[in-house]
């Protein structure tokens, strides 16, 4: 009774373990290659699935998108600078026969030919070219890539440069071209400015030239801008002085068809007499004194 016991037990167990060999799992996002003797029979849909123990060999494919970094490589652009580029690619099998009989490991064959296909692509291109046009550098790694896996059954979705590590001493290069970028459109917009400023100058000229009295209302508002601080500074603009010479002359013409005296010049000092027994200065328009007579 012992001895049946135990033989059914042995049995129970080796029906569980050739059950367990038999029966496969495939999840949903995976895909089944069968090989039966060595000989590839086809992909298993995800389920469960049956197979010959110790025939059948199943390996299983991921068909999810995978995220591989590419890790940083030291780089010679095509202007003889030197930079560290990292990427991070994104790929997914689309064939899982392929995956398996063309290749022995899909990840690390992709991450080795993204890394040279990254130092090929970047050091055809100069520096600001790397750093402006990214977008145009990672489709070209793409493209290649994609010739490349396309016998492999992947598909690679997307490559992305991740960072750019520049030397410190570019980093201060760049710099100072960037201020001296800022620089020069400050001047240039500094210069655009004077050149309106001067043409519009021209055209207030143009038009005080055609009103005389434009400029003495802009004179008098000069004044009035001035006296708006309260200082003890009194400013007579040259075309003012010209206006009060211009006004004695007229003055002293008029007296004279008038018969009367001249009119002093409004702006002209007054004459000093000497006193008497003085001789007057060499210049003076004085007429000298008596000059006393010497004993």
């Amino acid at each position: 009774m012992q001895l049946l016991i135990t033989l059914v037990v042995v049995i129970v167990v080796l029906l569980l373990l050739a059950l367990a060999l038999t029966l496969k799992i495939v999840k949903q996002y995976e895909q089944g290659v069968l090989f039966r003797l060595g000989r590839l029979s086809g992909t298993r849909a995800p389920g469960l699935r049956a197979i010959i123990p110790l025939v059948d060999v199943l390996h299983r494919v991921s068909l999810r998108i995978v995220t591989m970094p590419i890790q940083s490589q030291g780089i010679i652009t095509r202007d003889n600078v030197s930079v560290d580029v990292s990427a991070v690619a994104y790929f997914r099998v689309v064939n899982a026969e392929k995956s398996v009989i063309a290749i022995e490991n899909v990840n690390t064959a992709i991450n080795q030919i993204a890394q040279t296909t990254l130092r090929k692509v970047v050091g055809q291109h100069t520096l600001d070219e790397t750093l402006s046009e990214t977008d145009r550098i990672n489709l070209g790694i793409r493209e290649i890539l994609d010739v490349a896996t396309a016998e492999w059954g992947v598909e690679v979705t997307l490559v992305e440069l991740k960072d750019i590590q520049l030397p410190d001493s570019m980093k201060r290069a760049m710099a100072r071209q960037a201020e001296a970028e800022r620089e020069k459109r400050a001047k240039i917009i500094n210069a655009e400015g004077e050149s309106l400023a001067a043409a519009a100058l021209g055209d207030a000229s143009d038009t005080m030239m055609a009103h005389p009295l434009a400029l003495q209302l802009r004179n008098l508002q000069s004044l009035v801008e001035i006296g708006v601080d309260k200082n003890t500074t009194v400013v007579f603009p040259a075309p003012l002085m010209s206006t009060i010479g211009e006004l004695g002359a007229f003055l002293g013409r008029e007296a004279a068809a008038a018969g009367l005296p001249p009119t002093p010049h409004p702006i002209e000092p007054a004459k000093t007499v000497p006193a008497p027994g003085t001789v007057p200065a060499p210049g003076s328009n004085n007429k000298p004194g008596p000059v006393p007579h010497q004993a």
